[in-house]
Order: structure tokens, then C-alpha cells, then sequence
């Protein structure tokens, strides 16, 4: 009975010592619980097979994982209670808090949105009038009156003001063109954060506690950026050196955790203080207004409460940087064979529900290399770029089912290496692939344009480039039958029948009997494909960015209601040929598209 690791402990069989030494032990164990366990709790999230993808897995994983964690800790005040009054009041607390201080506060909350948007809605009648005004986008013209552009400002402007989840809402609906107008999502798609950073003293407590309080931020750090590298709604991220022995110690007790790469460089990202609370209640809010909305005639067809849970979602998805760490981990994972990709590695050994510890990557900024490229002029140059960028995302698309959801260039980074003539070793270091990259940034802070494409010329010639992507915190993955489906309507669309393409999209659809005029729908759809293929036939370019804003606006009308996830992978597409036609305007995604599907297809 008394064996540990096979050793006899006969000392325990005296009653005295037995009851003395293991309440003692346990005791202790209680009081540096979260000293001893803080790894074992950085490392606890699993994806739960309820899950359809891995990332509901992981959500549903993360928030059972806070429920439990909230009844331990009010078990724990209860069990420390020696009082009965006592113990009676703070179970009395616990009930007034969920059911009258919590609702107290949401309803102020409500009180507040609604005197943001109150006014912006007293003015909607204004979109009737003006001048109309034609709006191109991805080659797709609207029109929209001069009171729909003031209005649509409007609202921007005040999910600015509402704060952070507003903010994501906005940035959400700007990616919905099956709902709402191009206008309206342009618009939209303007939104930034007006977060303050919050204290520098709050981020050094909250990442000594998440470590377990064993180590002294000095000890943590060699070096530290007081300053945020950035600021988001939910999020600010650091950048700093680990030190030798806080590196040392961490892989003493796990072999796996390596921070030496990039000489222990590592960004981190930490949560706003009581951040998780306030997009709670709003997120309560936009759900009741989510079903008021859906009682009004002719609304039922937007699904609004099941698009706010799609939407509460994505946001406490980000509310969990474990799954940000767990997501980059996938991703290297995914790509471990390709040295032209690169995903900064996560390190969920030391990351928590509130701060993320992962590779600092010093790369040169997609979007200050769009900004030169035109004086580049060499194509061959830039298409060196532009087909890492494409194949990259085809492989998530196409064979990993696991797709960046947010792919705007200021999240993708380019570095230079030189490999041996196979491709398949890296020959260059990394202090060379920092003083490179360390050049341009330097050159386009300094406002020196002539010398920075010189420079790049020279590193796209001698160099082979490197697509660093980043900020991989909302992923894209298909469910079993949403992939199904997918592949089913590619299939249609890869054989240019564009009729039975607009039939699979009404039939498999959330809601197909809200659908208006489905075989007008399919008919348009038709006719959409054909032009496709009679450029395809007479070698010209198609883009597809053009085919699926014209498709998502047919949608709309039609009131056809595509899976969220569905949008998603349009909505990358959109971005990626956005970037991609930037780099080399001859680019013929549905071209490569197809020819991809057919030398690989779909696994």
C-alpha cells in the first residue's frame, strides 16, 4: 500500500507520523498549488471530441475549462469558511451577483450603447437621399446616395466609440457582403482601434502570475520593450529577450520548450484588464437585440441570433491566447516541409489564458513592400513574392482545412534567406537574415525610397524570399459536411456548370426555404460562370475576386444563407487575390485554383 516509485515507505505505518506527514503534505502542495502546477495548467487545454473542427474542440475545451475553474474557486471561499453566518452570506453574495450586481451592470452597459447608437439611428432616413454615387470594389460597381456614404460613416464612427467588441463586430459585418451592402462593408472594412495601452505595470503582474510567480520579471527577461510593439481591442503586444536561465529552467522540466531560436527573442501578448467581462455583456446585449431584430417581417431570413453566436465565438475564441498558441503550433506543424512559409512558434508551456509567449519575428512588412513595388518594375521580382503567398494559402485551403482568417498585409511579413540548390536547407544565418531586413526597415522609416528598392532588388535577386505570416488567432476550418459541400460546389464550378453550382448553393444553405426565386438564382448563376469560361476559352484572366463579390451579391438579394464559415474561406479568397493582383495584375487565381485541385486535390 505504502510504495512509491516501487520504494517501500514503511515509516508510514505509524499512525502518529502517517497522520501528521500527509495532511502536511497536502497542505503544502495546497499553498504552492499554483507555483507547482502553473505548467501543468499551461499545457491542459485539449480539444474536446464534441468539437466539429479542431477549433470548436479547443472553444468548447476553454469554456468549460472557465466554468470549472469559476466553481472551484467559490467552493474554495465555501470550504474556507468556518463560520456558518459566514458561509450562508457569501453563498447569499454569489446568488446576488449572478442575478442582480452582474445584471445591474449589463443593463448600465445597455443604457450606454444605446445612447451611441440611438442618434446614428434617428438619422438612417438620410441614405433615401442625394446624389447616387458609383463605388468600385474588386472591379464590382455599386451605386450608393450620398446619404448612405454620410450614414455609413456614422456608424463607423460610433463602433469606434462603443468599444472593443463593436469594434470586431463592425470588422465581422465589413467581411459579410452576403449580407450586407459593398458600401456599407467598405466602410467597415476602415474600422481601427482606439484602444489605450493599459499599464505596463498591470502586463509585468499579470505575466509573473501566469508563470506561477516563481520567477522575478527581471529574471524572465534579459531585455524588455517597455513600449507596445501594438495595441489592440482585446489584446497589446511586447517584445523581449528571454534570459539564459529563465530558458534553462523552463526546459529543465520540459525538453520540448526551446526559446532559443532568434536569440530568444519572443513577442507577448497580454489581454486588457476585465476585458473577458465587458465583451461578455456585450456580447448579452447584441444577442437580445440579435432577437428582437429576427420578429420583424422580412428579417428572419438574416438568422441574426445565430450569426451573434457565430460571432460570440470568434471573440471568446481570442479571449484564450492557449488557442492563438495552439493554432501557430498547427500551422508549423502543416508546414514543417516548406522553408519559402513561416509561422512564428508558440509556446504553450509557458503561455496562459491571458498572455501568449511566442517567436518574435523581425521580417519586412507586406505593406511597405506594396507600397515600393511599382518602382521595382520587374514583375518577375515581385511574382517571386506573390506565388509563395498563393501556393502558401492553396495549402491551407486546399490540403489542410486549416486557413489564416485574417490575411491583410499588415499581417504578413517577408524575410530573405539563401538555401543550397535543392531548396531544402537553409545555408544563410539568422543574423543575416536580421541585418537585411533591419536595412529596409530602416531605409523605409527614413522616407528613402530610391535606396530601398536598390536594396530590395538586390535582396529579391541574391535571396530567396521567406512569407512570414502572423497573428494567427481566428483560423478558418471547415466542418466535415461544410468541406463536403465546398468541394461539391468547386467541383460544379471547375466544370464551368454554373446552374447546378447555384442549385448546391440554395440546397445546402442554412435556411434554403427563405430563399427568393431559387431558379432565377441558379440562372444568374449560370450566366455569372459562363462569362467566366468564355474568358477562360479566349485566354483571358478571370478574377475571382470579381466572380465571388458578384456571386455574394446575388446572394444577398436572394436572401440565400451561406454557412458563416463558408464566407470565411470567400472572404480569404477576396483578400489574398486583393494582395496577389498587387504583385502581378496577369494573376489568374481561378486559374491556379483549378490547376492545384487537380495535380494535388482535395484529401
Amino acid at each position: 500500500m505504502f510504495r512509491i516509485f516501487n520504494r517501500p515507505w514503511t515509516f508510514l505505518r505509524t499512525p502518529a507520523i502517517r497522520n501528521l506527514v500527509i495532511p502536511t503534505s497536502i497542505a503544502l502542495f495546497y499553498t504552492q498549488r499554483q507555483t507547482c502546477c502553473y505548467k501543468l495548467w499551461n499545457e491542459s487545454l485539449k480539444p474536446l471530441p464534441e468539437g466539429d473542427t479542431f477549433e470548436m474542440g479547443l472553444y468548447l475545451a476553454s469554456q468549460r475549462e472557465l466554468r470549472q475553474e469559476l466553481a472551484q474557486k467559490r467552493s474554495n471561499h465555501l470550504q474556507n469558511t468556518s463560520n456558518s453566518v459566514v458561509l450562508q452570506l457569501r453563498r447569499l453574495w454569489f446568488v446576488v451577483k449572478d442575478h442582480l450586481v452582474e445584471p445591474v451592470y449589463t443593463m448600465l452597459r445597455f443604457i450606454e450603447i444605446f445612447a451611441i447608437f440611438t442618434p446614428v439611428l434617428l438619422c438612417y432616413p438620410m441614405t433615401f437621399f442625394g446624389r447616387r454615387h458609383k463605388l468600385e470594389r474588386d472591379e464590382v460597381y455599386t451605386l450608393e446616395t450620398s446619404g448612405s456614404l454620410i450614414w455609413y460613416r456614422l456608424l463607423r464612427k460610433a463602433l469606434e466609440l462603443a468599444g472593443p467588441s463593436f469594434i470586431k463586430l463592425g470588422q465581422w459585418a465589413g467581411s459579410r457582403t452576403d449580407m450586407f451592402s459593398p458600401g456599407l462593408c467598405h466602410e467597415l472594412s476602415n474600422l481601427h482601434s482606439n484602444s489605450k495601452p493599459h499599464s505596463l505595470k498591470y502586463s509585468k503582474q499579470r505575466i509573473c502570475e501566469s508563470l506561477g510567480n516563481k520567477f522575478e520579471f527581471d529574471e524572465i527577461f534579459d531585455e524588455f520593450k517597455e513600449k507596445p510593439l501594438g495595441v489592440g481591442a482585446i489584446a497589446q503586444v511586447y517584445v523581449g529577450k528571454l534570459s539564459d536561465t529563465f530558458i534553462k529552467s523552463i526546459k529543465s522540466q520540459d525538453s520540448d520548450f526551446d526559446g532559443t531560436d532568434s536569440d530568444g527573442w519572443v513577442a507577448v501578448k497580454v489581454i486588457h484588464p476585465n476585458c473577458g467581462r465587458k465583451i461578455n455583456r456585450d456580447l448579452k446585449i447584441m444577442q437580445c437585440i440579435a432577437n428582437v431584430i429576427d420578429e420583424l417581417p422580412t428579417m428572419e431570413w438574416l438568422s441574426l441570433p445565430a450569426e451573434v453566436e457565430q460571432f460570440s465565438i470568434l471573440m471568446r475564441l481570442q479571449l484564450d491566447l492557449r488557442i492563438e498558441s495552439l493554432n501557430l503550433t498547427r500551422f508549423n506543424k502543416n508546414f514543417k516541409n516548406s522553408l519559402q512559409t513561416k509561422f512564428p512558434r508558440g509556446f504553450p508551456q509557458i503561455s496562459s489564458r491571458d498572455i501568449l509567449f511566442e517567436e518574435y519575428i523581425h521580417g519586412f512588412p507586406m505593406e511597405s513592400f506594396l507600397q515600393v513595388k511599382d518602382k521595382l518594375k520587374s514583375t518577375e521580382l515581385c511574382k517571386k513574392v506573390s506565388d509563395l503567398f498563393i501556393d502558401a494559402f492553396l495549402q491551407m485551403l486546399i490540403m489542410d482545412d486549416f486557413i489564416h482568417a485574417d490575411l491583410h498585409p499588415g499581417n504578413v511579413m517577408i524575410r530573405f534567406l539563401k538555401t543550397d540548390k535543392y531548396g531544402t536547407h537553409v545555408t544563410s544565418t539568422e543574423k543575416e537574415h536580421f541585418t537585411i531586413v533591419h536595412r529596409l526597415r530602416q531605409l523605409a522609416r527614413e522616407d528613402n525610397p530610391d535606396e530601398l528598392v536598390n536594396e530590395l532588388k538586390n535582396a529579391l535577386q541574391e535571396y530567396t524570399p521567406q512569407i512570414c505570416f502572423i497573428d494567427a488567432g481566428l483560423i478558418t476550418e471547415l466542418n466535415r459536411q461544410n468541406r463536403i459541400n465546398f468541394i461539391a460546389l468547386f467541383n460544379a464550378l471547375a466544370r464551368f456548370d454554373g446552374y447546378q453550382a447555384g442549385e448546391l448553393m440554395i440546397e445546402r444553405s442554412r435556411t434554403p426555404e427563405t430563399a427568393v426565386d431559387k431558379e432565377l438564382f441558379a440562372f444568374k448563376v449560370e450566366k455569372l460562370v459562363n462569362k467566366v469560361k468564355k474568358r477562360t476559352f479566349t485566354l483571358g484572366t478571370v478574377s475571382i475576386g470579381d466572380l465571388l463579390d458578384q456571386m455574394l451579391s446575388m446572394v444577398r438579394s436572394h436572401h440565400v444563407r451561406m454557412e458563416g464559415d463558408f464566407v470565411s474561406v470567400v472572404v480569404a479568397i477576396l483578400l489574398l487575390e486583393g494582395i496577389g493582383r498587387q504583385l502581378d495584375p496577369d494573376l489568374d487565381l481561378f486559374a491556379r485554383f483549378v490547376l492545384f485541385y487537380f495535380v494535388h486535390g482535395f484529401p
